[in-house]
């Protein structure tokens, strides 16, 4: 189905500075109303197909009539997914460590509404009145530190498994996704990006960024920030703007 859409996007990829290996994906479907950004978990088995498997899925989703339907087709897709990986762990890993998993942050949008939905830690924010906002919010070890045990974000960032996942599609038998959905208004900008870009780039950075008009240029500034740091991680954005 396609989406009378008044929505332009950008999007771009990039293994950064150190990894050899690309395992970011994403989709770019403005005609759609949507937009997918995974990461394939780090040092576990083939976590490039992973987040290959998720985009590729999507792409083929056959987008029903309404947002409701169109939304439960999303989150239908990931519980898919998340039992195929299951099975290919089960087939394929002899050990405990061959985990076939990603992190997905998907952006749905038709008319004045908007859906986010999210498991791991790759992130969607908004631009909006010269505000950013996190509408996502991290399923990590870090996370889950500052929640349940009032840890600092300074200390729970310095624990050794800070950057571990707490949820994941593949990572295990249930998965539970958290769906945000919001209005939309006349200059919203939203930004899907993985960790590895938000790890170098600040909100202040990111905000001067996302507060440009064309999303291409947008994401060209937020990749010359990301790029001038160490890079050490996969990068992956999407900029999407109305």
């Amino acid at each position: 189905m396609l989406v009378a859409s008044s929505w332009r996007s950008a999007a771009r990829t990039d293994a950064g500075k150190v990894r050899a290996r690309n395992e970011d994906a994403f989709l770019d479907r403005p005609q759609q109303g949507l937009w997918v950004v995974a990461d394939g978990m780090g040092g576990h088995h083939r976590g490039d197909v992973a987040s290959q498997l998720i985009v590729a899925s999507f792409a083929q989703m056959s987008m029903q009539d309404s947002f409701e339907g169109r939304l439960k087709e999303v989150r239908q897709c990931l519980h898919w997914l998340n039992r195929r990986m299951g099975r290919e762990l089960t087939v394929t890993a002899a050990r405990s460590d061959n985990i076939m998993g990603s992190t997905v942050v998907v952006l749905l949008v038709e008319g004045d509404r908007a859906a986010c939905i999210w498991a791991g830690d790759s992130r969607c924010y908004l631009w909006r009145g010269e505000r950013l906002y996190q509408l996502s919010k991290d399923h990590s070890l870090q996370q889950q530190l500052i929640d349940e045990q009032q840890m600092s974000v300074e200390d729970a960032r310095a624990h050794p498994a800070a950057h571990a996942l707490t949820r994941a599609v593949g990572a295990a038998e249930q998965l539970t996704l958290e769906v945000l959905e919001l209005k939309v208004y006349p200059g919203d900008t939203f930004l899907l990006c993985s960790d590895g870009l938000y790890q170098e780039v600040g909100s202040d950075e990111m905000g001067r960024a996302l507060s440009l008009p064309a999303p291409a240029r947008a994401l060209e500034r937020l990749f010359e920030g990301a790029l001038r740091g160490a890079a050490r991680d996969n990068l992956t954005a999407i900029v999407v703007r109305q």
